[in-house]
């Protein structure tokens, strides 16, 4: 009696735990919709934009006009004060007034006309970099895209070893009972019985195992898309083919020099660093402004100043620019010599990267093929063993061999073919081509 709540409390749970786990049917598109609104890398990206944004704001923000209010009370402790005026020169002899309080406001407002190009210079450089990051977030999507892709791929490959070893299980199973009514009757060696037992066990363990790698791929492909990772999703991909692409490798790198983000976003930033070269070059220039300010102020018994307003025009030169600014050059110089020197470096990578994903494309392909081959030739050496088995021409070893090698032909077709795919959706990332692709 003291057993039933803790059984009662279990049953609950697991209860609890059914109803919590879901299954989801989900396609390629589906997932690659859901990666996108998920992703953290492109909320992170976002968040560079906006900040991007508002640098250019505040550069823009330069051009209008500067104001500073200033008010104060003055309590004067000590103090002579001697008014040189004609009345006092005349000497009548009255005693200078006793101050004791003081009270002034100033507004002085300044509006830039000329600054040596540098606030032009700055809002160009900012906008230059604020499209940067625009396109940073079109190659990261491209790259979630890609990811997604992978991820649906690798489960779809998971549930496929699944289903394959589940297969391969339930023969070997039927075998090892045939073999065991066999031995039972003493048409069969015992040790061809423990033969098929040690194999049928070898499936067992490898079904353990895919199945583990199946629960692994479905979380992480839960936490791509944002879901709980108590969801089973289950693949459509009733939407997947191939695509007959004739495309040649140096039009795909030409596609990729045309079409790639990351090499956009870096000429982007070179003609950032070369605005920057002539905004330091400005401040060897003078500033002009226009310039006004309002006046007042009260000195009881002595002074009162109200209305007092003034209007002109400002010049300032930092002649400590001259130079002072030579190492500021010299260092953004040195920044549009980095850039360049990135981008050729990023020319040759991108070239390497484009003829690998092709290469490997057609690797992947040929393997199609070969496999493809492979399984016809593994069903028909597993067919023909069988009956040799069955007239007593072949050992239990060679049946058993045939079968693994049944086995090992399916599932490497299976996954050639969605290796394939992912081969191919590579391509297309490294040729810049993948989001505008993947809408068709």
């Amino acid at each position: 009696m003291k057993r039933r709540p803790i059984v009662l409390s279990a049953g609950l749970f697991f209860l609890l735990m059914n109803a919590s786990a879901q299954e989801k049917t989900i396609s390629l598109n589906d997932a690659i919709n859901l990666g996108l609104q998920n992703s953290k890398q492109l909320k992170i990206s976002q968040a560079k934009i906006e900040e991007a944004n508002a640098q250019l704001k505040q550069a823009e923000d330069k051009r209008l006009p500067d104001a500073n209010v200033l008010g104060a009370y003055s309590r004067l402790l000590t103090g002579n004060f001697d008014i040189k005026t004609k009345s006092n020169n005349g000497g009548t002899g009255q005693a200078p007034p006793k101050v004791h309080d003081a009270v002034y406001g100033i507004l002085n407002a300044s509006l830039p006309v000329y600054a040596g190009g540098r606030i032009n210079y700055g809002i160009e450089s900012s906008k230059y970099l604020e499209q940067a990051a625009r396109l940073d977030a079109e190659t990261n999507k491209d790259e979630v895209i890609q990811n997604t892709i992978e991820a649906f791929a690798n489960l779809f490959k998971a549930g496929s070893a699944v289903r394959l070893v589940k297969e391969n299980l339930a023969q070997s199973q039927e075998r090892t009972r045939e073999f065991s009514n066999l031995e039972k009757n003493g048409l069969l060696p015992r040790n061809d019985l423990l033969k098929a037992e040690l194999q049928t066990s070898n499936v067992e363990l490898n079904l353990v195992d895919a199945e583990n790698n199946l629960q692994l791929a479905n979380i992480n492909m839960d936490l791509m898309l944002g879901l709980p990772t108590t969801t089973t999703l289950l693949l459509d991909t009733s939407g997947i083919e191939k695509k007959d692409d004739k495309r040649t490798l140096e039009e795909f790198f030409q596609l990729a020099m045309n079409s790639r983000k990351d090499i956009a976003a870096l000429d982007l930033r070179k003609k950032a660093a070369e605005t920057g070269v002539k905004a330091v070059k400005g401040e060897k220039l003078p500033g002009i402004s226009i310039t006004g300010g309002y006046l007042a102020a009260d000195v009881p018994k002595f002074i009162s100043i109200t209305n007092v307003v003034n209007l002109g025009v400002g010049v300032s030169y930092n002649i400590g620019s001259l130079w002072k600014n030579k190492a500021k050059e010299k260092e953004a110089q040195a920044k549009v010599s980095e850039l360049t020197a990135t981008q050729a470096l990023v020319n040759d990578q991108v070239q390497m990267q484009v003829s690998k994903s092709y290469l490997s494309l057609l690797s992947q392909r040929k393997k199609i093929e070969v496999y493809a081959k492979a399984v016809e030739q593994a069903n028909e050496n597993y067919r023909i063993v069988k009956n040799k088995f069955d007239n007593s021409l072949a050992t239990t070893s060679d049946l058993l061999d045939a079968d693994v090698a049944k086995l090992q032909a399916n599932l490497s077709y299976t996954l050639a073919r969605a290796d394939a795919f992912v081969a191919y959706n590579r391509l297309l990332q490294t040729a810049g081509l993948l989001a505008s692709e993947i809408k068709k």
